[in-house]
């Protein structure tokens, strides 16, 4: 790799949202670094809910630590130094190197505080390419926003301070890839056109010869190659921004798997409560084999669940609400009387209190809980951002936590940082399920207490599924993406000479 003050760097866009950046990035990250590159992902700016907590304490979208996961190095907020986290429509908490700084409306941010963020956003991307071979970034949406050009930090603004060459990923399973490789290079400024390398074709299905033709095409209208066409691969298990996927229950669903070592499978239904947040942590759950993990929003869905799992919220006092319109609310409590299992994490962990005191989340003061669990939750001003380790069932546990609500416990069996009555458990720790001995154990008392013959595997490791769904995604750029053109372009920079595609920006 390039050798000097600073590392080589790729920006990669999308035509759309969910066009495949996120996987694409991780896939670079790993084909690099076992390539033997020292290599981080980057993010400028994330809006997601699904986050995670690096080992110095800041907050960071969950993409960006799964990308760190793929490079084999440890997440840092420079990963990722603008977080937004949604609150509403037109709201988000702004997350800067890791810790909140404030609620600011859509028209807000866009109207001048994103503008403000863009030299320590650009700070940290140089301090990464000071310190690694290459960094691989990561845009958002589609660089060609041309309504947010101007205050643009994540896409072309950056790629263009920065002198770094773009790689555009498009979804062909969504139709139309060719109008978006060649409307989203046509609607760029000269300026951002020049930065356009080329493209990745992304979730192909078929021959590939039949789509030849249209590469060709496609490079007689741009003067732009295409770097790769990626297929569509079933059960990709990532850590996702947002969506209501659960990664690597794809996986056990789609691919061949081991069937369930006792004689029940475990029916698991997750309440997808507005503002879900970190609905990440029942990947874990699906992960097992048996485990049948499914999101439901109706209180009939709740009758057949073994486990019902109440998830985080960047909303807790809305959930609360949500869960009470639709019944929900009445049917965890009768699920609670009859013994059969419930788990809340984080903000589903708050709900299932019997109290609740909010002046900063949801301004709405004094709101009962559901009374499940003998806790009162006062919100703070300040976020609890922490990588706690402990103890439940006999089996040691890792977690992290991110919330405002401050849990007093006035009862039950201490579980984690929260409590147990009866089958009624609590706790803030996300990720909690990820540690295999602590997961068997819940799930052996979850089948106790619901009456199933169901025994987990015992030697599910989640972590080394994780690790093989990264290799996945390393074999896809590896096998199907043109690896000496894409190293080259990480190497030297910018291509020259490409021409421009008019209209261009207006």
């Amino acid at each position: 790799m390039r050798s000097g003050p600073r590392g080589g760097g790729l920006l990669v866009a999308g035509t759309t949202s969910d066009a495949g950046k996120s996987v694409v990035t991780a896939g670079i990250c790993r084909w690099l670094v076992r390539k033997g590159v020292r290599v981080a992902p980057f993010k400028g700016q994330n809006m997601s809910l699904n986050s995670f907590v690096t080992r110095e304490g800041a907050e960071i979208g969950r993409a960006q630590a799964m990308q760190a996961q793929a490079a084999r190095v440890e997440p840092t907020a420079l990963m990722n130094p603008v977080l937004l986290k949604p609150g509403s429509d037109r709201s988000s908490q702004v997350v800067l190197m890791g810790k909140p700084v404030g609620e600011l409306s859509a028209r807000g941010y866009h109207g001048g505080r994103q503008k403000e963020l863009f030299e320590p956003v650009l700070a940290c991307l140089e301090e990464l390419r000071g310190s690694y071979d290459a960094v691989i970034c990561e845009g958002a949406g589609s660089p060609a926003e041309i309504n947010l050009r101007r205050t643009d930090i994540v896409n072309m603004g950056i790629a263009r301070a920065a002198r770094l060459p773009v790689l555009v990923v498009g979804d062909i399973d969504r139709g139309g890839v060719f109008a978006q490789f060649f409307g989203t290079t046509a609607l760029l400024a000269p300026e951002d056109q020049e930065l356009i390398a080329g493209y990745l074709v992304n979730k192909f299905r078929g021959d590939v010869s039949l789509l030849e033709p249209g590469l060709d095409m496609l490079y007689d209208l741009t003067g732009r190659r295409t770097f790769g066409v990626l297929p569509y691969a079933h059960g990709l298990g990532i850590d996702e921004e947002d969506g209501l996927r659960v990664s690597l229950r794809g996986a056990v669903r789609e691919s061949v798997v081991a069937p369930p070592v006792g004689a029940d499978v475990l029916r698991v239904a997750v309440c997808a409560v507005p503002l879900m947040s970190n609905f990440t942590d029942v990947d874990a759950l699906a992960a097992e084999p048996g485990v049948v993990v499914r999101f439901v929003d109706r209180a009939e869905e709740l009758v057949d669940a073994d486990l019902v799992v109440v998830p985080g919220t960047r909303g807790t006092v809305k959930a609360l609400a949500w869960l009470r319109e639709r019944g929900l609310a009445d049917a965890l409590a009768r699920r609670a009387a009859e013994g059969r299992p419930v788990l809340g994490i984080c903000g589903g962990f708050q709900a299932l209190g019997a109290h609740i005191e909010d002046e900063v989340e949801s301004k709405a003061g004094s709101v009962d809980g559901l009374g499940l669990l003998p806790v009162r939750v006062r919100f703070a001003p300040e976020k609890t951002l922490a990588r706690p380790v402990g103890e439940a069932l006999g089996e040691r546990v890792e977690g992290y936590e991110i919330h405002h609500g401050v849990a007093e416990v006035l009862g039950g069996e201490p579980f984690l940082d929260g409590c147990r009555v009866g089958s009624v458990w609590g706790t803030h720790w996300h990720g909690s399920l990820e540690s295999d001995g602590f997961r068997r154990a819940f799930l052996r008392e979850v089948a106790a207490a619901a009456g199933r013959r169901f025994v987990p595997a015992p030697d599910t490791s989640f972590g080394t599924l994780r690790e093989e769904q990264l290799d996945r995604l390393g074999d896809l750029i590896e096998e199907h993406a043109d690896t000496d053109a894409l190293l080259r372009l990480i190497e030297d920079g910018p291509l020259p000479g490409l021409p421009f595609i008019p209209p261009g920006a207006p």
